[in-house]
């Protein structure tokens, strides 16, 4: 059974980290129903209204995301987190388009809290889901490519207990082999926070996905807030 876990020298270098995690099995997933399609762009527009000129920088949880990147060593403008690449592409370009149930789910949920939603579709993945820092050797393989590449020494990453990278740059890209798809039925989804406050938020977005998931997805879930005292599901 999949699970996922942060390293001890993760949780001990990043002492703020809070995460939601979920293990979801059994889901449906497909085209995204008239209903959650309303309320996620209900939600865009809401999200843009709030933010408004402001730029996103002085938004709390994206500073702690760019700090957290910046900590092992990468520019976090040049590879922005997921949630700040969105909200860009929400108050630049108007709107997010619908992909599919799951993916618009979490990204509904990443814009209402400017926090990175990762759902890994877990039929390739190989046991534990493990954040770590890389040495270089583990495979990553890019969306729309099957080349073979290696992450930088040092850089945090998601992979698997076969070493498979499931995501770069902590919460930057996701693999070819744990995109959610239209076939989608069992993934880990993780939501993470560093910023002063991040475990209330934490703590609500992950009712938010439970929620969005059980009326729109079905399936099976076991869910956790994970941290220091709790790092793995």
């Amino acid at each position: 059974m999949t699970s996922f876990q942060y390293d001890a020298k993760i949780i001990q270098d990043y002492p703020k980290l809070v995460a939601g995690a979920i293990v979801a099995n059994g889901m449906r997933n497909g085209p995204t129903a008239p209903q959650l399609a309303d309320a996620y762009r209900s939600e865009q527009a809401a999200v843009k209204a709030r933010i408004g000129d402001r730029p996103l920088s002085e938004l709390p949880s994206l500073s702690a995301w760019r700090r957290a990147i910046s900590a092992f060593g990468v520019s976090p403008t040049k590879y922005r987190s997921a949630a700040e690449a969105l909200l860009r592409r929400l108050t630049k370009k108007g709107d997010i388009p619908s992909i599919n149930t799951l993916v618009d789910i979490g990204n509904l949920v990443s814009i209402r809290y400017g926090l990175p939603v990762a759902i890994f579709d877990t039929r390739q993945i190989s046991g534990a889901i493990t954040v770590h820092y890389s040495d270089g050797s583990e495979r990553y393989m890019e969306l729309g490519s099957g080349d073979i590449m290696h992450p930088e020494v040092g850089e945090v990453i998601f992979s698997d207990d076969k070493r498979m990278v499931v995501a770069r740059r902590w919460c930057w890209r996701q693999s070819r082999t744990s995109a959610a798809n239209a076939d989608t039925s069992d993934a880990v989804v993780t939501v993470e926070a560093h910023h002063d406050g991040g475990a209330a938020d934490i703590e609500q977005a992950l009712a938010d996905l439970q929620s969005l998931l059980n009326e729109n997805a079905g399936g099976a879930f076991n869910a956790a807030v994970l941290n220091a005292g709790n790092p793995a599901i």
